[in-house]
């Protein structure tokens, strides 16, 4: 009976929860909201939840993603016309997120509010490396 299963199993191509966690970089939680809130079907074999292959990807597609999030009908963070989160500014300038929102709240570097995101264009990203972050290294380097 077990082998039946797991051919059946193979036939549609599933997976169990922890294997779509896995395959999601998520928690195995995560995997039950999203099939709580039926973002992701789900089916019950008897005692355990099955994912078909498909609908996992279906769910990767349509998951929410930070990179595409929209405001007023345009990208928030659209890259190619300049404009960058938070933390993508951190990793491109190698420090902590934190220092990048130190900057802004104190006014050394210019970042504007677009809903609930804080968006920072390329040029005023140059500006606040020209002007701060240059002179620090130039501090560092007297010393």
């Amino acid at each position: 009976m077990t082998q039946t299963m797991q051919t059946t199993a193979e036939a549609r191509k599933v997976v169990s929860i922890t294997e779509a966690a896995k395959l999601n970089n998520v928690t195995r939680q995560a995997i039950y909201v999203a099939i709580k809130q039926k973002k992701l079907k789900a089916y019950k074999d008897a005692t355990r939840w099955t994912i078909d292959l498909e609908d996992l990807e279906n769910y990767k597609k349509s998951k929410y993603s930070r990179t595409k999030s929209m405001f007023e009908g345009e990208l928030l963070f659209d890259n190619r016309k300049g404009y960058f989160s938070i933390n993508q500014v951190a990793k491109m300038l190698n420090v902590p997120a934190q220092k990048i929102y130190y900057a802004t709240r104190v006014g050394l570097l210019k970042a504007s509010r677009k809903g609930a995101a804080w968006v920072i264009h390329s040029a005023d990203l140059q500006g606040y490396q020209a002007s701060y972050l240059s002179k620090k290294t130039e501090s560092d380097q007297a010393i």
